[in-house]
């Protein structure tokens, strides 16, 4: 581990302040510790903001919910409020790491946590996300657990947040705060895909702390849950998953949010298969013909093939299990 310093933010003015001069923000630590261990990544110094004010799960008077970026993923998950208004929520973040990690690991470290790729976690390999330029040792290498939809040249490795696709169907947004003041930014346009810079991972300017990540008001009654495939049951990060809202009304689906994680370099959004079933009526048929729109634009690599056909299959099952049929 290189040398670093380390500061403990007591209210937001010196959080900024330290990150303006280059500070990286720290809570619970459960992945930036780890990279730094293994030296992928050696930031000159530490804010710690886990003293800060942003705690807070609130219902928010149009009906939805602002939960404050260092709640913790436990307690965000046992809130009542998030388990009766967005089971999906819930689900997704007690399917995401052990019971340890969860009582340490915050809602703004989640979202913002970096891919599981062994070759940007091996620093002799070529990653470009680590060292911009090097090339992409996952493309031709062994990838069974990258990236099928968002791929570029540059890379092709998956977003490891459980969360963020649960976020992603919801469109969800990002609340921040920085040197020049508050912004908010969609859940969409938080994650960015590689392109030809896959070091930026999010659109964050220089010192910008996330404070919040809210969830606008969806119709009532509102069905949602959280599908995770996986090699093992115990601790493992997703092959597919599949995060489904469905307003259901007479029968009738009203609204549907889908997104799906493990196969895209963010959590990847699925508008044709919501346009599908928006005015039908639940059946086996129709979530069937839905799919067939599930892995459009997917570029499978040598290892990784099978995901297209899990995908489809992940989704039909979720979107049987939440919307029922007639």
């Amino acid at each position: 581990m290189h040398p670093f310093t380390y500061t403990r933010a007591t209210d937001t003015r010196e959080a900024l302040n330290a990150g303006r001069r280059g500070g990286r923000y720290i809570a619970g630590g459960t992945t930036l510790v780890d990279l730094m261990r293994e030296t992928v990544e050696h930031p000159g110094t530490l804010v710690d903001i886990s003293a800060l004010p942003l705690r807070e799960v609130t219902v928010t008077k149009s009906g939805g919910l602002r939960v404050g970026a260092l709640v913790r993923m436990a307690e965000a998950a046992a809130h009542p409020k998030v388990r009766a208004l967005y089971p999906v929520i819930s689900q997704a973040l007690e399917l995401s790491a052990s019971a340890q990690l969860r009582n340490m690991a915050t809602i703004g470290g989640n979202i913002m946590q970096r891919t599981r790729c062994t070759y940007f976690r091996d620093v002799t390999a070529d990653c470009n996300k680590r060292e911009p330029g090097s090339g992409c040792a996952a493309l031709h290498g062994y990838n069974r657990s990258h990236a099928i939809l968002g791929t570029s040249d540059s890379c092709v490795a998956t977003h490891p947040s459980d969360l963020a696709v649960a976020l992603a169907a919801l469109e969800a947004t990002v609340h921040l705060l920085g040197p020049d003041g508050e912004r908010t930014v969609p859940f969409a346009d938080f994650l960015l895909q590689p392109g030809n810079t896959p070091n930026r991972e999010q659109a964050l300017n220089p010192g910008e702390l996330i404070t919040a990540v809210q969830i606008l008001a969806h119709p009532r009654p509102l069905r949602s849950g959280y599908l995770k495939v996986r090699d093992r049951q115990s601790y493992e990060f997703a092959l597919t998953s599949a995060a489904v809202a469905l307003h259901i009304r007479g029968g009738v689906i009203r609204e549907a949010k889908v997104a799906v994680g493990g196969v895209g370099t963010v959590p990847w959004k699925l508008p044709a298969v919501e346009q599908a079933l928006v005015g039908e009526r639940p059946s086996d048929r129709l979530w069937a013909e839905a799919v067939g729109h599930a892995a459009d634009g997917a570029r499978p690599l040598t290892h990784n093939r099978f995901k297209t056909e899990l995908l489809k299959r992940t989704v039909e099952r979720q979107l049987s299990t939440i919307g029922g049929t007639a």
